[in-house]
């Protein structure tokens, strides 16, 4: 038997997708399923951080979203910050 130059190509599973093809795919999902990957992501990105943290940070969020839903509290197009954060930094 001659051997294998990879795992990853020897074995019967399908090739992970590339950041751009996971992008792509991702970017078609509805906007709350699009919030709960990106919510799954950062978790996986947390490794051991405090639970505590990690409740506050939800609870957090969760007010702040319901304050906007509301009607309590308005947002700003996400152009107009970034343009901000950029003329502070030049």
């Amino acid at each position: 038997m001659e051997a294998c130059p990879s795992i990853s190509l020897c074995d019967n599973r399908p090739m992970p997708a590339t950041v751009d093809q996971l992008t792509d795919q991702a970017l078609i999902l509805p906007e709350e399923e699009r919030a709960e990957l990106a919510h799954r992501i950062l978790l996986s990105l947390e490794n051991g951080a405090d639970e505590g943290v990690t409740q506050a940070w939800e609870a957090e969020i969760e007010g702040r979203v319901t304050r906007i839903r509301r009607g309590d509290a308005i947002g700003r197009p996400a152009e107009d910050v970034f343009r901000k954060i950029r003329s502070r930094h030049q």
